[in-house]
């Protein structure tokens, strides 16, 4: 009985529930199930970008369908905010309909990476194992460095390599005319709020980068923030999960100054944040971000 609480729910996408934050812009939310992710569909006056894939061909197909039909004729793109199943394990079924574009490290990621991911996210349950039945690594027809301006007619998408944060190959979506921003993983919040995930046993995970990240997106702000997983929001998202990594950051180092051991530092700091953010879940995380800053001390 104790087993079956624990089985994860099927992380079918719902396109039905698309809604229009912005002028031709929609997003097909997440509705608060793991491992599904907010997915986003950008449309100019020529060509349509979708931001994520769903987890698996078979959501993908789903999203690939509702973005032919809302395109009407104009050219498609595939963007994925980072090499992660439910964010990228589809991307193979546009092949031939859209052109996919990813960062040159999301790009190695997909390629070294993936395979481990893929067996990894088979083992988390039936329903995230059928889901992923039959996947191929899709290739990416365009990879870029750093930045790349996506122009699809009277409205450019930038497209923004992070550097090495939640993942290495992290990239965020930002539509300047309508101040929309996609971050991916990088931000998980609203009714559905997450604490930050670090992917265990992944060394590329990076507290101190990912809290960099944080600061410069939040100086940057942007009206509607679309998180990885989590209800849509405003600026306060990224202010919300700099503060975290800056508080994690600083309340471990204290305690790794102070030669207390791994065990109580985790115990101190989980029952602060859980103090602090009684209504977010997924405090297993807490746990996992505290030994990535450990490792990331001066002194280690």
């Amino acid at each position: 009985m104790a087993e079956a609480e624990h089985v994860m729910p099927d992380p079918d996408v719902h396109v039905t529930n698309a809604w229009e934050p912005a002028r031709d812009l929609v997003v097909v939310p997440n509705r608060g199930v793991q491992l599904v992710p907010n997915i986003g569909i950008v449309g100019g006056r020529h060509s349509v970008l979708v931001v994520d894939t769903g987890l698996g061909p078979d959501n993908a197909a789903e999203v690939l369908a509702f973005a032919t039909e809302y395109a009407k004729g104009r050219r498609l793109y595939l963007t994925t905010t980072h090499f992660h199943p439910e964010h990228a394990f589809g991307a193979e079924v546009f092949a031939g309909e859209a052109t996919f574009l990813v960062n040159r490290a999301q790009a190695e990621d997909l390629r070294v990476k993936g395979p481990g991911y893929l067996a990894m996210f088979k083992g988390l349950g039936e329903p995230i194992a059928r889901r992923l039945e039959g996947v191929v690594l899709a290739e990416p027809d365009v990879v870029y460095d750093r930045e790349y301006d996506l122009d699809l007619g009277g409205r450019v998408v930038e497209l923004r390599a992070t550097g090495r944060a939640h993942s290495r190959g992290d990239q965020v979506v930002r539509v300047p005319d309508a101040d929309v921003l996609f971050t991916g993983d990088l931000v998980e919040a609203g009714q559905f709020a997450i604490f930050p995930w670090f992917p265990p046993h992944d060394t590329d995970v990076s507290g101190t980068r990912w809290l960099a990240v944080m600061q410069r997106l939040a100086d940057r702000g942007a009206e509607v923030v679309v998180p990885g997983h989590g209800e849509v929001g405003g600026p306060q998202l990224l202010a919300d999960v700099r503060d975290y990594l800056r508080l994690l950051r600083d309340e471990t180092w204290i305690r790794r100054d102070s030669a207390v051991g791994d065990a109580t530092i985790v115990d101190e700091i989980s029952a602060l944040m859980i103090e602090r953010h009684p209504e977010w879940v997924g405090r297993e995380w807490i746990e996992k971000g505290v030994h990535c800053l450990c490792s990331e001390h001066p002194a280690a």
